[in-house]
């Protein structure tokens, strides 16, 4: 029986992930048992904070129209509910832009949004 040891396929697996792991302080970059365990880590942080950072932006463009409409006169929800009763489809992102860079815009769909719930209440 042949006994395989893998040798070049192995060298070349842990030179990646060394190569990896360069920067990273103490035996993090430097053992390979420590720098296995950093590169799965890190793996594991990157994918579960590609689906955090969109929750963030959400969160930051909710902060941001809210404090925009409120400094109209009226909350985040009352204001979403009306531009969805105008039939205004814009997404959060493109809000909160407005609200930051096109102040004449976001008055406009604030007016909007208003108009369409008194014309609900009344």
């Amino acid at each position: 029986m042949v006994r395989v040891t893998y040798g070049a396929p192995r060298h070349r697996k842990k030179a990646r992930y060394f190569k990896a792991t360069r920067g990273y302080r103490g035996g993090r970059s430097k053992l390979w048992r420590t720098v296995r365990e950093a590169i799965m880590r890190s793996w594991a942080y990157s994918f579960r904070d590609r689906k955090q950072r969109k929750r963030q932006f959400r969160r930051l463009w909710i902060i941001r129209i809210n404090a925009a409409a409120r400094m109209r006169g009226m909350n985040y929800s009352r204001f979403m509910a009306g531009l969805k009763q105008a039939g205004i489809h814009l997404n959060r992102k493109q809000l909160s832009e407005l609200a930051i860079h096109d102040t004449g815009a976001f008055d406009a769909l604030v007016e909007a949004a208003k108009g369409a719930q008194a014309a609900k209440s009344a």
